[in-house]
């Protein structure tokens, strides 16, 4: 097995994969929900190692990955305006919508700027106060608080041409979405680190009574998720559907407070249209009326889209529900690489097929 360099405790590694096949009476299925856990997963080859005894599959922990087709679109038709910037994060500006992507809007002459953070993109339009500014704000609870101290700077400056494309997303609401699916096969889920550190652990506790499987928060690293997962197994062999922290470095009972009352202040939650999901209920967040000038989608409503488009022979949809692993998608590795992808998971740094075909021998397997 490969580990990073500050993880590279093998005796450590191996006695937690023997705890694991000798606690499973069975083999058990479990899903991540964040695109790291899931790169950490099939880098260190915790995945190989575990077949037979534990199936890991992997849900929608990619916030680029689920970014709608819509949310794409609008932004690359707001880059082609005249004095019009938009910006974004790296991972981005390749991701294809119905119409392109932000990258191929540029060489149409679209004006893009990739940021490192929302304050970035309120600092870019207090300096070019001629020009509209827009970031295409995306991201699970992790990196919405961000977002919201960047419109409430905004709305302290008077900045009129600042605004965002609201395409945050919550991942409580997509774990129901999960399980409410016919030929949904989960038994645990592996909570992801850095949402907990923002929601809490807690807002897991009615989610586990009512569909009676464990969540355990763990973190990203191989010792970590192994110890994730040993702890996920015991529960599940042992008949006891409860929340579990098991990253107690990064995640207390009831989160950050100071993050929560940023989200309330400036968001109120909304359904969301997912990439491969569709309309998730409560599955996003909007602007409040209080900051509604800095909302893109009524600032420039003449210009949204309600026209969804379907990933042209790509299987995101059943990549990001956990249906199919990547390698199972006939495009994978074929019409589909990282230099040509034909969707999100291929394109972002936490994308499940990105990691498959960077961690993965390259061997086509069937459905």
């Amino acid at each position: 097995m490969k580990f990073l360099d500050e993880f590279r405790d093998v005796e450590t590694a191996q006695r937690l994969i023997d705890q694991i096949g000798n606690r499973c009476t069975r083999s058990w299925v479990l899903m991540d929900v964040c695109g790291g856990q899931t790169h950490g997963l099939v880098r260190s080859g915790i995945e190989r190692e575990l077949a037979g005894t534990v199936e890991l599959i992997h849900g929608p922990g990619c916030p680029v990955c689920v970014t709608s087709t819509q949310s794409i679109d609008f932004a690359v038709a707001l880059s082609l305006r005249p004095k019009t910037i938009v910006a974004t994060f790296g991972d981005m500006i390749r991701v294809p919508g119905g119409d392109g992507s932000l990258m191929q809007a540029r060489g149409r002459g679209g004006d893009l700027q990739m940021v490192y953070s929302p304050m970035d993109a309120v600092e870019l339009a207090s300096a070019k106060p001629d020009h509209e500014v827009i970031f295409l704000a995306v991201g699970f609870e992790t990196t919405t608080p961000a977002t919201a101290l960047a419109v409430m700077q905004a709305d302290q400056l008077g900045l009129s041409n600042f605004s965002i494309v609201a395409s945050h997303v919550r991942v409580l609401p997509a774990m129901e979405a999960i399980m409410a699916m016919p030929d949904c096969r989960v038994e645990g889920f592996l909570a992801a680190g850095h949402v907990c550190s923002i929601t809490g652990h807690d807002v897991y506790e009615p989610f586990v009574r009512q569909h009676q499987l464990p969540v355990v928060v763990t973190g990203f690293e191989p010792l970590d998720l192994l110890e994730g997962i040993l702890r996920t197994v015991t529960l599940l062999e042992s008949s006891r559907p409860v929340v579990d922290n098991r990253y107690g470095r990064g995640v207390q009972k009831h989160g950050n407070a100071a993050a929560q009352s940023l989200i309330e202040t400036v968001y109120e939650v909304d359904d969301c249209d997912w990439r491969g999901f569709g309309t998730i209920a409560d599955g996003g967040y909007r602007l409040r009326s209080r900051y509604e000038a800095f909302d893109a989608s009524r600032k420039f409503e003449s210009m949204t889209t309600s026209h969804h488009h379907n990933d042209r022979g790509c299987h995101a949809a059943d990549v990001l529900s956990g249906r199919i692993k990547p390698k199972q998608c006939p495009a994978f590795g074929k019409t589909c690489t990282p230099e040509s992808p034909l969707g999100a998971p291929m394109v972002s740094g936490e994308g499940a097929c990105a990691a498959y075909y960077r961690f993965e021998p390259i061997s086509i397997e069937t459905p």
